[in-house]
């Protein structure tokens, strides 16, 4: 009888540590300096340990890179965009699926979802977030506090307090974030260019960045992080020079969770995959 132990080979198949990856996006900003306006649709992989509503070890995401934006407000302006346009895209489309879903599983969400439509997103920074987070009544599991990461508890609750309008949360701790988004130089503070976008009903759906295009920037970055060595192809975009840029990504389930209302993110997906489950 044949062995059924699966063979190790000798050598590692690529001669180097490999892993599957979260996002494809340090390579769109390779694209991006071709091209201006790229975007990539594919599965992304995470090992995070957890057995939430709102995670999956494998799932679907949309990102996209764009050349020449200068300011978060313009890629906001993108990302609002994309949300409210395929939206309505799904809503015409497809209205018969759409209005099972609210009609049998969730009531109220087609009311919830036009308001969301009609509304321009709001705009809090994380300064604010915190403040607003301090002041509430609400006994939070965790303790809001600057310079700490914000929690899914967190995130719904400033979506209710913005009168459940989706809410855009920007300018991150630098100390949270990593290495690749661009440094405001704002003191004592220390943030970054980074952007959440936060939905009724399931918290962060877009996440995303102006990236660090200025060399010595990023070279200083990834030396404090001891990242030189293994990033520095990504470093070598910037070393003739590189151009303002920024991207986002946004979860697929996420956003099929926002529009339909469903409240776990594994009855979006057919074949679920998380921690402990992995069905072949």
């Amino acid at each position: 009888m044949p062995s059924s132990k699966v063979k190790v080979p000798e050598e590692n198949f690529f001669n180097v540590p490999a892993f599957l990856t979260v996002s494809g996006q340090l390579h769109l900003e390779v694209m991006s300096g071709a091209f201006t306006q790229v975007f990539t649709f594919g599965p992304t992989f995470r090992a995070e340990n957890s057995q939430s509503r709102r995670h999956l070890a494998e799932f679907y995401m949309v990102e996209a890179e764009i050349s020449f934006v200068e300011s978060l407000q313009d890629l906001m302006q993108v990302m609002e965009r994309l949300f409210k346009t395929a939206t309505m895209l799904v809503l015409s489309n497809c209205p018969e699926d759409v209005e099972l879903c609210h009609r049998f599983i969730a009531p109220g969400q087609k009311d919830r979802l036009e308001h969301m439509l009609k509304n321009n997103f709001l705009i809090i920074s994380y300064t604010e977030a915190v403040e607003i987070l301090k002041q509430a009544s609400q006994n939070f599991t965790f303790t809001p506090e600057w310079g700490v990461d914000l929690h899914t508890e967190h995130e719904k609750f400033l979506v209710k307090h913005c009168g459940n309008i989706p809410v855009f949360v920007v300018n991150y701790p630098l100390a949270l974030k990593p290495f690749y988004m661009r440094d405001n130089e704002d003191g004592p503070q220390h943030t970054v260019a980074a952007v959440d976008l936060l939905v009724p009903g399931v918290g962060e759906l877009f996440g995303g960045s102006l990236r660090e295009e200025r060399y010595h920037f990023l070279e200083q970055r990834l030396a404090r992080s001891g990242l030189t060595e293994a990033y520095q192809w990504y470093l070598d975009l910037r070393r003739f020079g590189s151009v303002p840029h920024g991207g986002f990504g946004m979860g697929f389930e996420r956003y099929l969770q926002c529009i339909l209302g469903i409240d776990n993110i594994k009855d979006v997906i057919p074949f679920p995959r998380f921690t402990h489950s992995c069905l072949l």
